[in-house]
């Protein structure tokens, strides 16, 4: 991975985003969409509907600018060449098509879909809320509106809202596959596990070989699959024509499947050729990712400044951790507490840093020795307004951000009062269980036992040097300790966070929130001390415990 720009300097998890477009609902000759047209522009647009066909959209926009000199104000004519600039990515010109199409012929639900659709592609996913809500009312009984309100309603993480949506599409239409498998995820992360396992079914009764219904379901491991799914799994795993995409989602989700069946070899054979199936797909340099590091210890150990205020921050708790480490338990435990809110995975840390490498003109970490204790506390207060939605109804927050602890040393100057906690699991597990995931490209270095070894080592250097320099603000949070010691370790991890003990704390497991990660299944349950699985895998997981330097 070449780090050429602020951007790659750091890794994030983007936001999801709104789908393109599909291919646009055209008119027919008697559509009552072209009345009102002349016989030219007609012409014209049945030429762009030939285009459109095709996918050749440039074309098709030359012949409806044609069209649009005869008809310029004719409402199917804009909406129709709005699309096409959209497929184009010019999202901006689309949408001023669409806002005049919408006066031409108001409460027209295509037009506020396709609106809908270039305002959340242009990032303004609230204007895509409210373009989608328009199309519903304007036609409630169009099943893509409230598919479309459902994906910015999620996006936006507003859970609640999207599940409605989705349901109220597969009302309409019990054919929609997106909707089922999108509704099935919500309804996951709502902690509706039952739920979410009998539309992960629904979609796969639908189509047997959907790979992300299967990864769905399997994913979860709060329902375990029958015989007879394993036996299909298995079957569409062997397909030759899988998409290579698919065949890795069906893969991880086979040896998941193989591994709580008790067949380990297999299971780790699979695992291995799916990794290398996605690796190959993946743009990564392992030793480049351990120079950038490297020069961020650099930095912060040349740069000594005194906070203005030690407190800035006091109201924020950063968790930080490998995949699969515990992170997404810690805190589903402090989110259980009534004076905390979790928020997930927040890319508002990177972001703000990232814009004061802009403004700048120079990558991170090479203005950190001249960033002063004003800069310091102005990039603090810009976080701390980015992520105040997350404090409206409790006073506190986290932010889980898994690439996070690359940035301590920036949390430490920005938000000296903010808390970290270093979520610790033992390393042949935690680097096996990452392994076995498919986290898509967010996190690259998962698909080759060798580079998750150097990320890992990486990650436990770095914290140690954080650790050492910051010894009263980081707490190390060890998952196993937890397991052996529940009350013990949750009463320290509330104490270190300056946090009253809470009983609800310990029945972190009933707690009402979002989880978005793929531990959702299991922090919906209570401690298990079963959770291990290395040791199931004898001799072959030798070669990963070499890597991570561990006594074989």
């Amino acid at each position: 991975m070449a780090y050429e720009n602020p951007q790659e300097r750091i890794a994030w998890r983007p936001a999801t985003r709104i789908e393109p477009a599909p291919m646009p609902v055209l008119p027919t000759a008697d559509d009552e969409r072209t009345r009102g047209l002349p016989p030219r522009a007609q012409r014209l647009l049945t030429r762009a509907q030939q285009w459109f066909e095709r996918r050749e959209y440039g074309f098709a926009d030359r012949s409806l600018q044609q069209a649009l000199v005869l008809a310029p104000d004719h409402a199917e004519l804009l909406r129709l060449r709005a699309i096409t600039l959209h497929v184009q990515r010019r999202y901006a010109d689309a949408i001023a098509l669409l806002r005049r199409a919408d006066i031409a012929k108001p409460n027209d639900a295509l037009i506020h879909n396709n609106l809908g659709s270039a305002l959340g592609e242009s990032g303004d996913l609230e204007g895509a809320i409210d373009a989608f809500r328009h199309a519903t009312e304007a036609t409630p009984d169009l099943a893509a509106s409230w598919f479309n309100l459902g994906k910015a309603c999620d996006t936006l993480l507003r859970t609640t809202d999207a599940e409605a949506a989705f349901a109220r599409a597969l009302e309409l239409d019990p054919t929609h596959q997106p909707a089922r498998i999108l509704h099935a995820n919500v309804l996951k992360t709502l902690g509706r596990l039952d739920d979410a396992a009998a539309q992960f079914r629904h979609a796969l009764h639908a189509k047997p070989d959907d790979a992300e219904a299967w990864a769905g379901l399997v994913g979860m491991q709060s329902s375990p699959v029958t015989a007879r799914e394993l036996s299909e799994l298995e079957q569409l795993y062997r397909r030759e024509d899988l998409r290579a995409w698919d065949r890795s989602l069906v893969g991880f989700a086979y040896a998941l499947a193989l591994e709580a069946d008790g067949r380990h070899r297999e299971a780790f054979e699979t695992t291995t050729a799916v990794n290398a199936i996605r690796r190959a797909q993946i743009d990564w340099d392992a030793a480049a990712a351990s120079r950038v590091f490297d020069s961020i210890a650099d930095a912060f150990e040349q740069t000594q400044v005194e906070p203005e205020d030690a407190r800035l921050g006091h109201e924020v708790i950063f968790l930080f951790g490998m995949p699969r480490s515990g992170t997404t338990l810690a805190e589903q435990i402090l989110a259980a507490h009534p004076e905390v809110q979790g928020a997930g995975e927040l890319g508002d840390l990177p972001a703000v840093l990232r814009e004061e490498s802009t403004r700048r003109g120079v990558d991170f970490p090479g203005w950190v020795t001249e960033a002063t204790a004003a800069d310091w506390a102005r990039l603090g207060r810009t976080y701390l307004e980015r992520s105040a939605r997350w404090r409206h109804s409790r006073p506190r927050s986290t932010d889980k951000n898994l690439q996070n602890w690359q940035l301590a040393g920036a949390i430490r100057a920005m938000l000296p009062g903010a808390h970290m906690v270093d979520c610790r699991r033992d390393p042949l597990e935690t680097c096996w269980s990452a392994l076995k995931h498919q986290f898509g490209g967010d996190m690259p270095f998962t698909y080759d036992i060798d580079e998750l070894a150097a990320y890992w080592r990486d990650y436990d250097r770095l914290m140690r040097l954080w650790q050492q320099r910051f010894p009263a603000r980081i707490l190390r949070h060890d998952y196993e300790a937890l397991v052996a010691a529940p009350e013990a370790r949750i009463h320290a991890l509330l104490d270190f966070c300056g946090l009253d003990f809470d009983v609800a704390c310990l029945r972190f497991h009933e707690a009402q929130r979002d989880v978005r990660t793929a531990s959702a299944g299991q922090v919906r349950a209570p401690l298990r001390d079963d959770t291990a699985r290395a040791d199931q895998y004898g001799a072959l997981l030798d070669p990963l415990r070499q890597a991570l330097g561990l006594p074989g």
